[in-house]
């Protein structure tokens, strides 16, 4: 389907890929993966034709029809079924031309081409696309303008989805989506019947959607049967053969070349050493590659722990203005306790999230708290928020305004940003760069409590599960947000279900909250399946089911 031949590309003098060969079979469902800026994006753009390589090639067939979601999202006031029908141009086109066409002939041969392509099926294939990525019924005959530029993003997606391209090019799918969206993604993809790229930092999508892995390296590229599990064993395998066989071939250069230093001068050696000099210029370097380490996320701990509960909820309503998002919440949050928040985004979690982080007052009931707890809290606006003059030294020194030099840049050295990076401004950081300097900034002060709302959108896969890690080893409570399920997976104890006015107990695991979502009865009605329970009575009680905590990798370290 895609032959990438001898490929190399430029950016501003760094090459980004080096002579790349590569062909991707019709069909493939294909996972892009490698480091951020190593050229994913890059590549996109060189398949649509964006531009040109600066050497080699990239060809497919010219009659493959090229989808991919649009840099703009609609904005205008089509409804969003009408924005999603227009993307199959065929059949608007075929649609346009039947109401005006006169020759018998030609309706006839309209007729069949419609029925060809199952045009009048399409309202409804949109609409169940729609639905799988968050709209309902009502709000899909909303106009786009209706929209925040997040929502517009799911109809774009909803749009390429719906022409079902030949070719289907996907950046980072997920980083406008929800869990539910991105559940409802990865089920789509796995039966996608045409080629797919897709580039993703998402581990359970590249486990559950595609049957390759396409790997950037080193401006190479390299592509891998089966899924991301089945690439990265495989990968870790090569990587310890490789640096097995570079150093016994350093250990045999050491010895050839002793050999020669000691007996080159020697006549009865001499042929020896001649012989050893031909074998050590025949000898092709074994280049080992080392990975390239993740700096790690550091949470600092709380200066004293807390007696339970950190927070207790009676009868609190949440919202803003005269509008009411949450209705008398009755949950209690202790010092251990690991909280993902499940339910369809506009339901209320960034809501939850806010008034547990103070940044939104209770409309009514009684929220208690101890006055010493110490909140982190990041949510992705703070990304956004960084000053984008200012340094990742120039924003720690703001918090740390009577220490030294030294002790300001051991700090930023610590959250990730050492060397010139202290001091490279936020405007020319890459996201990932931003999420973590904005990360640091929310943990800085060892909080008692750790609000994530998304925190994964800009990192990549080992930034992620750096990420993890730290989660685990803090002993503080923990509140995520995530549509990256491995991440919950790792790190989450508790599932919460907000939905309907409310925050309860979601009775089952993250299997069986993807399999509630996929099924017919998922939509609208999240808390059918939730448990009635509130507070410590959340814990997995379906028979049979395997609790979140069964699952965790690692425990986290107690002082």
């Amino acid at each position: 389907m895609i032959h990438v031949n001898d490929l190399t590309a430029r950016i501003a003098g760094r090459t980004l890929i080096d002579g790349a060969t590569v062909a991707v079979p019709e069909g493939a469902r294909v996972g892009i993966v490698g480091r951020n800026g190593t050229g994913k994006t890059t590549l996109f753009k060189l398949i649509a034709g964006d531009m040109q390589p600066d050497d080699g090639a990239i060809t497919y067939p010219k009659s493959a029809r090229l989808g991919r979601v649009a840099q703009e999202a609609p904005s205008g006031p089509e409804a969003l079924i009408d924005v999603v029908l227009a993307a199959d141009k065929e059949r608007a086109a075929l649609l346009a031309e039947q109401d005006t066409a006169t020759d018998p002939h030609r309706i006839s041969d309209i007729v069949t081409r419609l029925i060809d392509i199952d045009a009048y099926e399409a309202p409804s294939r949109a609409a169940k696309i729609l639905s799988g990525l968050g709209f309902d019924e009502a709000a899909q005959q909303r106009p786009c303008s209706d929209f925040s530029g997040g929502w517009r993003m799911r109809v774009a997606l909803a749009a390429v989805l719906f022409s079902e391209p030949d070719l289907l090019l996907l950046d980072e799918p997920t980083n406008h989506l929800d869990l539910e969206g991105t559940l409802w993604l990865q089920d789509y993809l796995a039966k996608y019947p045409r080629t797919v790229l897709v580039i993703s930092h998402d581990r359970d999508l590249l486990k559950a959607s595609v049957d390759h892995i396409l790997h950037f390296e080193n401006g190479k590229l390299n592509l891998w049967k089966g899924d991301y599990d089945r690439f990265d064993a495989a990968r870790r395998e090569k990587l310890l053969l490789d640096q097995k066989a570079a150093k016994a071939q350093s250990e045999e250069r050491a010895r050839l070349e002793a050999f020669i230093a000691r007996f080159k001068a020697k006549a009865s050696k001499a042929t020896q050493a001649q012989s050893r000099v031909k074998r050590l210029a025949k000898m092709q370097p074994i280049n080992a590659i080392v990975e390239r380490s993740v700096v790690p996320f550091r949470i600092p701990e709380p200066e004293k722990e807390l007696a339970p509960p950190l927070l207790a909820l009676d009868g609190v309503s949440a919202g803003y203005g005269d509008l009411t998002i949450l209705k008398k919440l009755d949950l209690r949050i202790d010092p251990d306790d690991r909280i993902a928040l499940l339910g369809s985004n506009g339901n209320g979690k960034s809501t939850f999230a806010k008034l547990l982080a103070d940044r939104l007052k209770p409309q009514g009931g009684r929220l208690s708290k101890s006055e010493r707890m110490q909140v982190g809290f990041f949510a992705q606006h703070q990304v956004e928020d960084l000053n984008l003059d200012g340094s990742a030294y120039d924003h720690i020194r703001q918090r740390m305004p009577g220490a030294s030099d030294a002790q300001v840049r051991s700090k930023v050295a610590q959250i990730g940003f050492s060397g010139l990076k202290a001091d490279t401004k936020v405007e020319k950081m890459s996201g990932g760069e931003k999420a973590r300097l904005a990360f640091g900034l929310a943990v800085f002060h060892g909080p008692h409590l750790l609000i994530l709302d998304e925190p994964t959108n800009h990192l990549d896969i080992d930034s992620r599960e750096s990420l993890a890690q730290a989660l685990n080893e803090f002993s503080g409570a923990v509140i995520l947000i995530s549509h990256d399920r491995h991440l919950l997976d790792a790190t989450a104890d508790r599932l919460w279900l907000v939905a309907d006015g409310g925050v309860r107990a979601f009775e089952g695991d993250l299997d069986d909250y993807r399999k509630y979502i996929l099924s017919a009865d998922g939509s609208g009605r999240a808390s059918k399946n939730a448990g009635g329970g509130t507070g410590k009575s959340s814990e997995p009680a379906r028979s049979g089911s395997t609790s979140v905590r069964s699952r965790r990798r690692s425990p986290r370290s107690r002082s």
